[in-house]
């Protein structure tokens, strides 16, 4: 047998021999350097399986490769790890490989570095951060499905918990968005593996009755195939492909569970598919099938005619088969070859195929139900309620069809009221309804909506717009959302001053007055955990109800209780110091005399790209050019700053974040690491984390952050160290 590592360079070369199949030579050329660069940045790091770390960003760029994503693509599937897990910056893929795959690996990135509260803020706040990703190119997703894939291949060298935690995540989120794709391969893959390992007795109990049964199943298909092949030559089609196909486990078991059936008492297990060149075919296949078998009532489905919302296109119809004397029920899939490719494929056919690529409106249509879903954010803090939001939103297969008085096809969630059809046609239109029509009748605003029926909205340009009711009437989150959205625009100024007032009245009631509390630091900081893009929005969030003033008000005070600390720090470093001191080491351009303060929240020292911003009264903090916080401050306090000479007495704090295994004495391998490289130890602190690991923040003085870069590198050669980061926002 080969080794671990045979296997591995094994998987690498076929990728590397398939690149060059599949691309031209300049684009080899990028995927090469892409591989080498994240190889080295991935030496030494070992995945559960005790394979090269390597193996699974390659892995995940050849599922990408299979599917026809463009370079780009390929070259930021290897390297999606890299700034996550590495000691790459998003800098360095910037200035080697450009915006677009730094873009895209940015949009991969989970959101790590930033303290949460509990693990569901934590997913709900990655959630966000991949929806508005995907939102601005939906690689982003093809990418984060792709490495979801690998992962739940691998799921079986970690813990019982983990792999119920990642598989819970991937039923409820990941499968359910890559069918919201069109990219059922990939859907169904994960489905399966999801069953495994939440309901491993019914997998096998599948799996093993299905093999049972094949040898029949494979007779009574083959015979049905032989009989069709005969009609459609007498019907005269001649370019067709037929072939039978198993289910997959988990649309059995959900099956089973629907109907209460054992898997005895499900018969189709296996679906025909037919394949031919024309839609007129595909209509012909029907009209055949249906004279030669009966079909069964209530199963056929015209997807041709109302393509599915992630673009599925397909006739499906189930008739019975008369075999020894039983009948038994046979699927039957019919479909152009256009529309296979764009049911494996989904959207990803969009590259794969080269068909409609400049067709932004085509991309626009298909992706507008993740505008849907950051809607939502829009309305809502609450990581609970986002979450479950997006868990109904993605995974709801249940849908009606219903038409406008021109004929035109509206596809909603099952239990959808008239009121949600009005909006479904446009906010302004639900905004302004003042009655619907279903079927030429008035109804009520709370009528539930069932496949076949015509709705007609009434509206009144004078209509003063949704009542706080409708708030209960309305079912999709997509409703629900303009609605909210509706009260929040017409109110805003309101909401503004409500939220204003709130915060003051809380300050003063703990004892601290407002201008202490709502420093430009502290705001800045605010804004950046919640993603506001103004203070104004800050205040109109905790008057609507968004968040809740007991979250921002804790946020503001320790982020100026953060700031004092880092005043004081810096007052004893410039006492203690010997030289040149900080306060010298950085020059303000276009302006003198001010006190300059270094930010604790990126701890910029020498060699970092820098930039100075004027506060009121408190000088110029000085900020890598990178931090988080930078995007909320007021763009004319902005200065340009840069770094005087300094000596190598002078020394600035730099924070280390460190992840590592929870193995023996880590803190002592960490520690002696430290001393090795002779950088005096300013603070420790350490605690676990949810999954096990041993997590440390270290706080060392440095005098540049070349210095940095060669300490985390020579941390990530400790064998149970998973990473180490600066610490940034």
């Amino acid at each position: 047998m080969n080794s671990e590592k045979e296997r591995a360079e094994i998987t690498i070369d076929n990728f590397l021999s398939k690149a060059k199949h599949y691309y031209h030579a300049a684009d080899v050329s990028r995927i090469v350097d892409a591989f080498d660069v994240a190889n080295k940045a991935h030496q030494g790091q070992f995945r559960a399986s005790g394979r090269p770390y390597i193996t699974h960003p390659t892995i995940v760029a050849d599922i990408l490769m299979d599917m026809g994503m463009d370079v780009s693509t390929i070259c930021a599937a290897l390297l999606h790890d890299t700034v996550e897990d590495t000691y790459i910056t998003d800098a360095d893929l910037r200035k080697k490989f450009g915006d677009e795959i730094a873009d895209l690996v940015k949009g991969v990135t989970k959101l790590d570095k930033i303290a949460f509260h509990n693990k569901e803020e934590e997913q709900a706040e990655n959630m966000r951060k991949m929806f508005f990703a995907m939102a601005k190119d939906v690689r982003v997703m093809l990418i984060k499905l792709a490495d979801r894939l690998h992962n739940m291949r691998s799921l079986m060298y970690l813990s019982v918990e983990k792999q119920q935690v990642i598989a819970k995540e991937t039923l409820d989120i990941f499968a359910p968005i890559a069918g919201r794709l069109g990219i059922s391969s990939i859907k169904s893959e994960l489905e399966d593996l999801c069953l495994k390992y939440l309901d491993n007795e019914a997998y096998v109990g599948i799996s093993e009755g299905i093999a049972l049964k094949k040898h029949e199943r494979e007779v009574i298909v083959g015979d049905f195939i032989a009989e069709l092949k005969k009609e459609l030559a007498f019907a005269k089609i001649d370019d067709f492909d037929i072939y039978g196909r198993t289910k997959h486990f988990y649309s059995i078991y959900k099956k089973m569970k629907r109907q209460n059936k054992t898997l005895d008492q499900i018969y189709d297990l296996t679906a025909v598919r037919v394949v031919v060149d024309t839609i007129k075919d595909c209509y012909a296949v029907l009209g055949a099938i249906h004279a030669r078998w009966k079909p069964m009532p209530g199963r056929f489905k015209d997807y041709i005619a109302v393509p599915k919302p992630n673009m599925y296109q397909s006739l499906h119809t189930t008739v019975f088969l008369l075999w020894e004397e039983n009948s038994y029920p046979i699927e039957v899939q019919i479909r152009t070859h256009e529309m296979h490719k764009i049911a494996e494929y989904g959207i990803a056919a969009h590259w794969k195929y080269k068909e409609g690529v400049s067709g932004k409106t085509s991309m626009d249509d298909r992706l507008s139900w993740v505008k849907e879903v950051l809607s939502y954010d829009d309305d809502m803090r609450d990581s609970t309620e986002f979450l479950d939001l997006i868990r109904r939103d993605i995974s709801n297969s249940n849908e009606v069809y219903v038409f406008t008085p021109n004929g035109d096809v509206k596809i909603l969630a099952a239990g959808a009221t008239a009121l949600d059809f009005a909006y479904a046609v446009h906010s302004q239109v639900g905004n302004k309804c003042v009655g619907i029509k279903v079927n030429n009748k008035i109804v009520p605003l709370e009528t539930v909506l069932a496949t076949g029926d015509t709705v007609e909205v009434m509206t009144n340009p004078n209509a003063k717009g949704p009542s706080r009711d409708w708030l209960k009437i309305a079912v999709t989150p997509s409703a629900k959302s303009k609605i909210r959205q509706f009260f929040k625009r017409e109110l805003k100024d309101e909401y503004i001053r409500t939220g204003k007032s709130m915060i003051e009245r809380e300050s003063k009631h703990r004892g601290i007055s407002p201008s202490e509390l709502l420093t430009q630091e502290a705001i800045a900081a605010v804004c950046e955990r919640y993603m506001f893009a103004t203070v104004d929005e800050m205040y109109a969030s905790v008057g609507y109800g968004s968040v809740t003033l007991n979250q921002v008000v804790l946020k503001l005070i320790a982020s100026n209780k953060a700031l004092s600390s880092q005043v004081k720090t810096k007052q004893v470093q410039r006492k203690n110091s010997s030289g040149k001191g900080q306060e010298n080491a950085v020059i303000i351009k276009g302006v003198e005399d001010l006190l300059v303060r270094f930010s604790r929240c990126c701890s910029p020292v020498p060699g970092d790209e820098i930039v100075g911003y004027i506060s009121r009264g408190r000088g110029v903090c000085v900020h890598r050019a990178d931090c988080p916080a930078i995007k909320n401050m007021e763009k004319e306090r902005l200065v340009q700053a840069i770094w005087a000479n300094t000596d190598e007495k002078t020394t600035f704090p730099v924070s280390i974040a460190i992840i590592a295994e929870d193995k023996g004495d880590i803190f002592a391998d960490i520690t002696k690491t430290i001393v090795a490289e002779g950088l005096p130890l300013v603070a420790i602190n350490a605690r676990k984390d949810k999954k096990g690991n041993a997590v440390a923040t270290i706080t060392v003085e440095i005098s540049n952050h070349d210095q940095a870069n060669q300490l985390m590198n020579k941390l990530q050669t400790i064998p149970a160290v998973i990473k180490a980061y600066r610490t940034k926002g």
